[in-house]
Order: structure tokens, then sequence, then C-alpha cells
């Protein structure tokens, strides 16, 4: 699931009556033009965001609560320096046409999405932006259309600092997967961050536990890294056993591909476990055993981490999967995509799906979440990454959609894929005389009872079919966390500057005892 990228903004949503609606205009048009200081000619999508307000430095969606900000879309392409595009607010947007707005203060600007990635990660380097456009007593139709003009570029994210030991600790690894290749029939690199020890150096006869950590959906690639200081400084103040971290990055351009073998994205699950991990175990002094090799990961990471646990079971010796996306589809954060005439929009009494809240506040809908996303373009938003894992390949080399975009009914035929090929509670269940030897006691899993994607639901009913199996795995419900704050260990009195990754430091003592039993590890307070 997302991970946020901006607070909220004020949300206004219109109810025009038809009165007032007749004397709006059917269609409003912004204008963007291309700055002098872009000399080559530029393409992608062109996307236009405005919110209430004034003084705003940046206007920008928000994931956490879509329709609080409006957003309209077109595809252009090669337009030069001083050209401009006319975009129609009302051809193409969410929450709704620009014309219903009711007349107020507002402010919007204009992002140009070169590389068509913004539903993944939103402003990523090389987009070009305009200044934020102020729209003071602004009415729909009246006075001169909106001018926009593209005048900077999104520029790298400036590094952090490291944690000491960072430079000798931290190792880049680039892999050229051959499988991998053979299905794209273009060059398809794994990547990670690979960490080691602070004493790794120091004692070259030792072999050293493993973990493959990977992230959750809309993570850039140098937040692995930065992930991956944070674990090495956690080992530095021994905080955390000394374990070799493999920072894993599964995002790709249709989103996150979960390192799962899939007909659309390809063979990852594969790539990993037949030629990443025998690639590393060559280079690095790691312990090559089951009880060595651990998985850990958070949100769609932790559902990576959970499937490569149950589609893998002789090759790693646990998982300790934290808020997974949903592991059994008759609660598809808290849709049943199962039950006849299953729609993803509207409950059998009518009523919207929730798929965001705080605690006991809907934030925003399934249907919202689609409608943003389906503006903001076709590649790598949520609902989208989930079927190019999921769906079975349609004619167009696209997956086949599991869900009617206009009317959210679910189509059978792809739930049926999806049941038989990604539900890992139907899998274990169902493969369990095989599995289980080699899977009992291996499943761990925490998510908090206020999961912001309601994604406690699915572990409810994951955690019924392991227990019906005497599967010995371990589900933990911490009460009242989010998907944002589930790591964090409270002081007594609820301190707010309490220990942040406390879970971490506990996951990370679990699978060193794991690994080296008699080892009687003890993290310093």
């Amino acid at each position: 699931m997302h991970i946020p990228r901006k607070l909220c903004l004020a949300q206004t949503f219109v109810l025009c009556s038809l009165g007032a609606f007749a004397q709006q205009p059917q269609h409003l048009f912004f204008r963007v033009t291309v700055g002098p200081r872009f000399t080559t000619p530029v393409s992608g999508r062109m996307l236009i965001f405005l919110t209430t307000g004034t003084g705003a430095k940046q206007v920008d969606e928000n994931p956490l609560q879509p329709p609080s900000v409006y957003v309209a879309a077109k595809d252009v392409s090669d337009l030069t320096a001083g050209s401009s595009v006319d975009v129609d607010t009302d051809d193409l947007a969410f929450p709704g046409g620009f014309s219903s707005l009711k007349p107020g203060d507002y402010q919007a600007q204009a992002v140009l999405d070169v590389n068509h990635n913004y539903n993944y990660g939103g402003r990523s380097p090389g987009d070009l932006v305009s200044d934020v456009v102020s729209l003071a007593s602004f009415t729909p139709g009246q006075g001169a259309e909106p001018v926009f003009t593209l005048s900077d570029v999104v520029a790298e994210r400036a590094a952090g600092p490291n944690p000491p030991g960072f430079e000798k600790d931290a190792h880049l690894e680039d892999f050229l997967s051959p499988v991998l290749t053979a299905f794209s029939g273009r060059p398809t690199h794994i990547r990670a961050w690979v960490i080691t020890p602070p004493d790794y150096d120091e004692h070259p006869k030792d072999r050293y536990p493993t973990v493959y950590w990977t992230h959750g959906f809309g993570a850039p690639f140098w937040y692995e890294k930065s992930s991956g200081g944070l674990m090495l400084d956690m080992m530095a103040k021994h905080k955390l056993p000394p374990m070799i971290w493999v920072m894993l990055d599964e995002s790709c351009p249709t989103g996150t591909h979960e390192f799962d073998d899939s007909v659309n994205n390809g063979p990852w699950g594969t790539a990993l476990t037949t030629e990443y991990i025998p690639y590393l175990e060559k280079k690095y002094r790691m312990d090559a055993r089951p009880s060595g090799r651990f998985l850990q990961g958070h949100s769609s990471g932790g559902w990576a981490t959970l499937q490569l646990q149950i589609d893998y079971p002789a090759i790693f010796g646990g998982t300790w999967s934290t808020s997974p996306d949903p592991s059994d589809f008759h609660d598809f954060s808290s849709i049943d995509l199962y039950a006849p005439h299953a729609n993803v929009y509207r409950r059998p009494d009518g009523t919207p799906y929730p798929i965001i809240r705080d605690h006991a506040k809907v934030l925003g809908t399934f249907e919202q979440l689609t409608r943003n996303e389906r503006v903001l373009g076709p590649y790598g938003g949520q609902v989208a990454s989930f079927e190019w894992v999921f769906s079975p390949r349609g004619p167009d080399g696209r997956p086949i959609p599991m869900f009617d975009r206009n009317t959210g009914d679910v189509d059978p035929a792809v739930v049926a894929y999806w049941h038989d090929h990604y539900d890992l509670a139907h899998i274990v269940q169902t493969t369990w005389p095989q599995r289980g030897p080699l899977l009992r006691g291996k499943i761990h899993v925490f998510v908090g009872t206020a999961d912001t994607f309601y994604l406690d639901g699915a572990a409810h009913k994951m955690d019924a079919v392991l227990k019906a199996l005497d599967a010995d795995a371990h589900f933990t419900y911490i009460p009242d966390r989010t998907h944002f704050d589930l790591y964090t260990v409270y002081k007594e009195g609820g301190d707010p500057k309490s220990d942040r990754y406390g879970l971490f430091r506990q996951i990370g003592a679990e699978m060193y005892a794991v690994a080296r039993p008699h080892a009687n590890w003890k993290p310093a307070e």
C-alpha cells in the first residue's frame, strides 16, 4: 500500500444544483506553456493539481485523502520551448471536472510527468513543474484562461547523512538477471543494498544470518539505502544482532513486482531464488542454510516476503511480515472478491467500500482511489500494480482488469485466476501436505488493529486458515496501531519520543534466536 507523499490539504467538493450547473461552462481549459530553458522537445502526461487556499509552495495529490485535491490530465508529445497546450479540465479529471468548482480562492500547479511514473512515487527527477498559480476569487468560466509555465525540473533528491561506517559496510549490488532479461527482451536488473555488520571485516571466518528485506508501495530506491543505513546504525549500537541485511528493490514501471512470478511482470521469484541469492552467497559470508535466511518487509513488502516464504519454504527459515497486503481475497481490504456479483465500489446495500481510514474516520473509498489513479496514468498505481502481478495476460499484452473501472463490477474469471495463483491462504490450505513440513513455525505476521488500509481483516482470515492446519504460525495484532506507527514501541504513559523502530529490534532478536539458538544475544537498552 501507499507510503504518504504529502500531508493533507483541505477538500472542496461541489454539489451543484441543475440551475447553477446550467450557468457554468461545459468544459474549462487551462493552458500550459513550456518555458524557454527547455531546448529539446518534451513529452509525457500533463497534470494540473488544484486545491483551495492560498500561499502554498507546492500543490500535489494527497494519496491518503484522494478527494482533497483536484487533478486533470492530458498526454502530450514533443512540446518545444514556447509552445502551449490547452488541458481540458473536464475531460479526464478527479474528483470531478474543474467547471463544477464553486467560486472561491484556489491555487494550482502544472507538472509534466515525463517518465509516466507519477502514480507510483509522485514527482520524480526529470519531471517539469510550474510555479504555483494563485486563482483568487476564481469563478469557472469567467475571466482569462489560467496559464502555467513549466519553468523548473525536479532535481535528484539530496543524499542525507550516512551513519558511521556506511561507506565500508554498505554495498550496492546491481545484478543483470538472465531469466528476467529473457522474459522482457531487454536488460533487466535486480538491485539491492547489502549491509554487512560493523565487525564483518574483523571476523573473516564468521558467517552471518541474512535478512532479505523489501519495501512497501511507493518507495523510491533511495529509501532502501536509507533503511539499510538504519539497520547498520542499530547494529553498531547493539540494538540489532550482527546480521547481513539485503535491502531489495521491488519497484518496477508497473508498481511493485512483489518478487513473485507473473505472466505480466516476469519470473521475479525465480530470478531472486535461483540467480540473485546464489550470486550474493558466493560474494559474501552469508549463512547459506534455510535456518540462516530470513525475510522481512512491510505493506507490499510484507505480502512479498510472506509469499516468498510460502512459495519457497525450503529456502527460507522464516518471514516476519508486517501489515501485509491482502493474503486472503475473501477480505481484500474489507471487500470479498469471491462474493456473488462482487463489486469493489459498492456494498450490496449501495454504500461505498472504504479503503483509507484514520482509526474510525474514513478518508477515502476504493472508488475514489481507483478514479484518481485513472487520471494520474495507466502505469504504476496501487490498484493497477495488483493486476500486473495477479491477473492473466490479455490479448493486448496487458493484464486483464480484475474489475470494470466504470462500474466496479468484478470479473469472476479474473478473480478465479487470482484465487488459484495468488491467494496465499488458499495456496497454503490446498498444498499443506507438501509445504507443511517445511513451513510449520516459519510465518510471523504483525498488523495494527486500526490499519490504515484495513489489512487486519485479511490477516485474521489467514490466521484462521493456518490455525486450522496447526501451522504454528504467529500472528500479533497490535491494538490501535495504524499502517504507519506499527513499529513504534511506546514507553509507559505513551511518550511520543519512544522507540520508533522498536519492532525492528524485536524482530531482529527473534530471527537471530532461530539462526543462533545458543548465542543468548541481548540488545543494548
